[in-house]
């Protein structure tokens, strides 16, 4: 095809989608007509990027040589990138990782860029991640998942909404203005990782070794790493659900036994674990450890309203869950409970048969896993010695002569912001100037903890602004990121860059 052809094609598509989305942007301030003209004009130039950023393998969960070697060149081409903007760029070494099988891996670096630094102007941290989850082109994806693939204006490949994507769309932001010999508004710092999706690993000693350095002149945070609940209307996120893991094992020996020749003349330490599994929550989804509710925030009237403009098709949302049905039969009661309400998810054992075949075993030992999310106001410690009290109570009305042991061996706090905070204002402002609609205002069910750290630790504002659409599939397969998306974020991200510095003049 004609490349001017082709151009064409992809301005006439990013219109349709534009008008399916049943959203119009606002005409631009004066400040701005340039500014998102350039974008709209350099868009296949954009994704030609995150076309050979996709195709770095940074898979940071499977960890072999091959794919931190992989690691290791994505942060380099990201770091080069940030260097022809005219950043200064430190790459911070990060030593090596141990695993339990004796073998030692290099992490990562982790990137510290600056760019500007006018005391006039207001100062903001983007932080984004540059790995990805595993992902083979045999295992569901209709397309190689390392090459960025456009069909009908969808751009699919690993990474391309978590999170390559958003953090080049804040580089295109800046990069527009340079292009156009415009005045940056906002002096920018960048704090890029590449072991999100293994848990951040020395990210937050690392975070707190700079406070008083990197971030010592920082105003604002911004993190784009999560999804709209929309299609359509895109959103600002001001929380997130904590998380404690909890692994509950029960033990007669270490061997298995013959179930022909010990069944019914001992405890068996699966019985026993169902038991205690099957007493941590009701088929409503009710939690049944006392006082796990005590410490949740109450809820307001100004919060119940705010659940009612969401936009969310509960029927759209239960087919693409594959869902027969719910627990709960409106949007309210479905945003809340995965949002601002606990729940409680049993997700594995540990020692139990599990391969196909019948195999007349009784496991000498198994270990079951569950976890909680957690919300404001809980405490992980106060729930670690809930579930303990509880478990061990269930656990001595059985009788039993196995033993039992409850660990929590993960315990991340929920975060939540104020959404009246200035750059939650400015984000609004942004938004309804590129999409002509004012954000859903969400919470995030998952664990993102980086979120808490940055709020913690730094004690500035923290804000999630995600770009990508609700069935983008991050994580799974065939993940993608809308054309649209990319492209009209990019506009955000500089639109938001003006919004800030109003705030400061």
């Amino acid at each position: 095809m004609d490349p001017k052809l082709g151009r064409m094609a992809s301005s006439l598509l990013a219109l349709l989608l534009l008008l399916e989305g049943g959203m119009f942007s606002a005409s631009p301030p004066a400040g701005l007509e340039r500014v998102f003209r350039h974008i709209e004009l350099q868009q296949d130039a954009f994704v030609q990027t995150l076309k050979e950023w996709v195709a770095i393998e940074s898979d940071s969960v499977q960890p072999t040589p091959r794919f931190r070697q992989e690691l290791f060149r994505m942060m380099a081409v990201a770091a080069d990138e940030l260097r022809r903007l005219g950043a200064s760029v430190d790459s911070v070494d990060m030593g090596s990782q141990q695993l339990p099988d004796g073998q030692s891996l290099p992490i990562p670096p982790i990137i510290l860029a600056e760019l500007g630094n006018d005391l006039k102007k207001p100062t903001v941290c983007f932080y984004g991640h540059l790995d990805v989850q595993p992902a083979a082109w045999g295992d569901g994806w209709l397309t190689d998942p390392y090459t960025l693939t456009e069909v009908d204006g969808k751009l699919y490949g690993r990474g391309a909404t978590d999170n390559k994507g958003p953090v080049l769309a804040w580089i295109n932001a800046v990069s527009t203005f340079q292009a156009l010999e415009q005045d940056l508004p906002v002096n920018i710092k960048f704090i890029l990782e590449g072991m999100e999706e293994a848990g951040s690993i020395a990210l937050e000693e690392l975070v707190q070794k700079e406070k008083d350095r990197f971030f010592s002149g920082v105003d604002y945070i911004v993190i784009s790493d999560n999804l709209w609940v929309s299609r359509k209307r895109p959103a600002v996120t001001y929380g997130t659900r904590g998380n404690s893991y909890f692994t509950v094992e029960v033990k007669c020996r270490d061997q298995d036994f013959h179930s022909g020749t010990f069944g019914g003349i001992l405890n068996e330490p699966m019985a026993d674990l169902v038991a205690l599994l099957g007493s941590l929550v009701d088929s409503s989804g009710r939690i049944l450890i006392p006082g796990i509710y005590d410490h949740v925030a109450s809820l307001t009237e100004e919060e119940k309203n705010m659940y009612k403009s969401i936009d969310l098709d509960l029927e759209e949302y239960r087919n693409s869950s594959q869902v027969k049905k719910f627990l709960f039969d409106t949007k309210e009661e479905i945003l809340m409970h995965l949002w601002r309400f606990p729940s409680l998810s049993i997700h594995g054992i540990e020692g139990a048969f599990d391969e196909p075949g019948a195999k007349t075993v009784i496991p000498g030992r198994v270990t079951g896993k569950f976890s909680i999310r957690l919300v404001p106001h809980m405490n992980a410690s106060v729930v670690e010695k809930q579930v303990k009290h509880h478990l061990e109570d269930v656990f001595s009305k059985r009788n039993s002569s196995n033993q039992m042991a409850v660990s929590m061996v993960l315990g991340l706090p929920p975060w939540i912001a104020n959404i009246n905070d200035s750059q939650y204002l400015a984000a609004k402002r942004a938004i309804r100037t590129v999409f002509g609609t004012d954000p859903d205002m969400i919470r995030d069910g998952s664990t993102i903890p980086v979120a808490r750290i940055f709020q913690e630790i730094i004690g500035k504002s923290v804000m999630m602004l995600p770009l990508g659409a609700v069935d983008d599939g991050e994580h799974s397969q065939n993940e993608k990121i809308n054309r649209w998306n990319y492209i009209e974020g990019s506009k955000l991200f500089a639109a938001f860059f003006l919004e800030i510095a109003k705030l400061h003049e």
